[in-house]
């Protein structure tokens, strides 16, 4: 296998330019980022564009209006499928002298993503508002480089493909086609309705007359193919059909809404008596909803839009652990898909061990290649003990042990990974060594970035790191199991794996805790030296258990104090610590998922007012990102520097974990623990968000049962009804 130096964590997308006001839009596996005016700027680094497959089949769009780009009024993403603009025109004079005065013709563009279809379907409206005729240029210019997202991203060069072709086909229709160095045809069809009256190699020009108070409509319809068949990627002539009907667009939201539509009614569905709280959980659920994607048939959440549209064993798994309480059939499906792609032997290109959880796969030119190990690439360290955590959860939820008696073998070979491979050296701590992938990710932790790993000096902390939450994920993992193979009889096993797991609990209290800190390290380094910083990763620890009463208050009084606690979150890195930067990647930044576990873990301490404190600043900031939703990261200014939380410039969003967070605090702030092998569903100690009086969770999944609950605020307390039940289940108050 051929290399190019080490790759790059997630942080790496940042050598392209900002996406942060991106309008999104995906469906399926398809996915259209534009900037603001609707456009993909048609050269300088940038992330926007038409995207399958890890693959850009569109890298630039622009619009002029006459010889000027139209102002922009309004964007929106809101509907997930679909990106809306309003535009209108400059002003104009035309080549023969004429003027056309601006803010005359409104320009209404409507795209729709149609996944099934591999498509993007396009209405551009125009409407003449003036009381004259009025003649109106407008041209469309294309470039389509079919670049493989690493070289979007700046991670690679070029591959060694090339575009084959870029012609007309009669008037309406222009296909630009690529061959792949991985022997793989893709093409791009634009075609047009009406046909444009000129057309250059990429572009497209009409002159629209357009009387008083009427509106005319230009059709645009972007069909991807990719086939290793030549043939099989040019327009055939039944693709024309349907091509200019009204109606088409139309049809293919309508579809999409519903679509959506079932997957919240399917959705275990949560309300409360406070709109803005209600705001946020909906879009949270539909961003999950536009995030789950298919592979082989069975379905999961891509990490995050535009970098991680793909399966990601961190991101995926955790992600279906924050929804099980909305929907468990997305995790059962993450499980397998990810047993599918289990680790079998030792491949140090793509960190591969036996029993080990991959880390991400790719399924673009380069991965096809070879040239990145991403096919699928094992670089983590966290994976495993997730994977596992997700299937003991899945189960309590289900009660029902099918899945893991499926599974049984991938669970075993977890397990002899994270005692074989995973503590190479026998000190019971799961570590990585870069060392062993030399063409990987550095860090293989939540916090990949090449510097996300410090001390206390600000150095770079030295391999073989074992990082904090880690220890937490492996104690939780063997727990769960331990549960699992005790319901299945085989206790003399489970017994085993709780020793295992007391054993590490006590070696990581005596190794990760600071006390002069009041916190734990970040991580052990080389000669298992303590990174001595003040991080959110300790967060995460209180949330698995492993963290013992008796220091939970002065890990709360360390995440929350002002040098941590934001106002919109806990920071990942202390301003106190050598390497804080409120815009680096993880070292003072503000991540939703990292926020509703520490919240998770503060609420199962006791603390349920830090919690809800930490509830309060994750739902402040979504209202103040555009369509109420958590990006992937933002940066970690105080409010009292900024009024609304501050960009991160190449943060994905929608991002699955990020859109989780609330969703998945409020589960447990609600107090939900799931009993599904004895038919029952605790409510422990419920509390609810300040401003809420009455919160209803209608629909939740308990084994083969359903049941509803109203939550109301009542004389100091929270009082709990059973307002629907379907089939057997219990429900039980503390």
């Amino acid at each position: 296998m051929g290399t190019a130096g080490p790759l790059l964590a997630k942080g790496a997308a940042s050598r392209v330019g900002s996406i942060a006001g991106a309008v999104v839009a995906k469906a399926g596996p398809v996915f259209f980022l534009t900037d603001p005016s609707g456009r993909v700027p048609l050269r300088s680094p940038h992330g926007f564009g038409l995207y399958y497959h890890d693959c850009r089949y569109l890298g630039g769009y622009d619009i002029r209006v006459g010889h000027t780009r139209p102002d922009v009024l309004a964007a929106s993403g809101a509907r997930g499928y679909a990106a809306d603009f309003q535009l209108t025109n400059r002003d104009i004079t035309l080549s023969d002298g004429g003027h056309v005065a601006k803010e005359r013709v409104g320009l209404r563009w409507t795209r729709v993503v149609d996944g099934e279809a591999l498509a993007l379907r396009e209405t551009l409206e125009l409407v003449n508002h003036d009381v004259l005729d009025v003649e109106l240029p407008l041209s469309l210019s294309f470039r389509a480089r079919f670049e493989d997202l690493f070289v979007v991203r700046g991670m690679r060069p070029d591959s060694a493909g090339q575009v084959t072709e870029n012609r007309w086909i009669g008037r309406d229709l222009l296909f630009i086609c690529y061959h792949g160095g991985d022997d793989v045809w893709r093409s791009l069809a634009i075609r047009f309705d009406p046909a444009p009256a000129r057309h250059g190699k990429a572009s497209a020009s009409w002159r629209f007359r357009l009387q008083p108070q009427r509106a005319t409509t230009l059709h645009v319809t972007l069909q991807i193919a990719e086939s290793r068949d030549e043939q099989a990627v040019r327009p055939a002539g039944d693709r024309r059909r349907g091509h200019g009907d009204d109606g088409q667009v139309a049809r293919t939201a309508a579809g999409l809404e519903q679509a959506a539509g079932e997957w919240l009614q399917h959705a275990a569905r949560l309300t409360s008596d406070d709109p803005r709280l209600n705001a946020v959980v909906r879009r949270a659920l539909l961003d999950l909803g536009m995030l789950r994607t298919e592979l082989d048939g069975r379905r999961f959440f891509a990490a995050g839009v535009p970098w991680y549209v793909t399966l990601f064993g961190r991101d995926s798994t955790i992600s279906a652990l924050q929804a099980l309480a909305f929907d468990d059939g997305i995790a059962a499906d993450t499980l397998r898909l990810l047993a599918r792609f289990q680790g079998t032997k030792l491949d140090a290109w793509r960190a591969e061990e036996p029993g080990k959880i991959p880390h991400e796969l790719r399924v673009g030119e380069l991965a096809n290649e070879g040239a990145i190990p991403y096919t699928p690439y094992y670089g983590t360290i966290d994976a495993t003990p997730l994977w596992l955590i997700l299937l003991g959860r899945h189960a309590a939820w289900t009660g029902s042990l099918d899945l893991f008696h499926e599974l049984r073998p991938c669970v075993d070979a977890a397990l002899r990974w994270m005692d074989e491979y995973g503590d190479r050296n026998g000190d019971d701590f799961l570590e990585y060594d870069a060392g062993t992938a030399p063409d990987g990710i550095v860090n293989q932790g939540w916090k990949d970035s090449g510097d996300g790993i410090v001390n206390a000096d600000g150095s770079i902390a030295t391999p073989p790191i074992a990082l904090v939450e880690v220890q937490g994920y492996a104690w939780r993992a063997r727990r769960e199991l331990a549960d699992l193979l005790e319901r299945d009889g085989d206790t003399t096993r489970a017994e085993a794996l709780r020793r295992v797991a007391e054993r590490l609990r006590r070696r990581f209290l005596r190794e990760f805790w600071l006390p002069e800190r009041g916190t734990y390290a970040l991580a052990l380094q080389k000669d298992h030296r303590p990174c001595a910083v003040v991080s959110s990763n300790p967060g995460q620890a209180l949330w698995t258990g492993i963290v013992p009463d008796e220091h939970a208050a002065a890990l709360r009084d360390s995440l929350m104090a002002d040098d941590m606690f934001s106002g919109w979150g806990i920071r990942t890195l202390a301003t106190s610590e050598a390497r804080y930067n409120p815009a680096g990647y993880h070292l003072g930044t503000v991540w939703p998922h990292d926020n509703a576990f520490a919240a998770a873990g503060l609420r199962r301490a006791g603390m349920s007012g830090d919690a809800l404190r930490i509830l309060d600043a994750l739902v402040a900031a979504a209202s103040c990102f555009e369509h109420d939703r958590l990006p992937e990261v933002f940066a970690g200014f105080a409010p009292s520097l900024f009024p609304t939380p501050v960009h991160y410039p190449v943060a994905c969003h929608p991002q699955a974990w990020a859109a989780g967070s609330v969703p998945f605090l409020l589960t447990e702030l609600l107090g939900l623990e799931p009993d599904g092998f004895n038919h029952r569903l605790r409510v422990l100690r419920p509390v609810l968000p300040r401003g809420v009086n009455t919160l209803d969770f209608a629909g939740i999944r308990v084994g083969h049962a359903r049941v509803s609950l109203r939550f109301i605020r009542a004389a100091g307390a929270v009082r709990v009804d059973v307002t629907g039940r379907e089939g057997k289940v219990e429900v039980v108050t503390d």
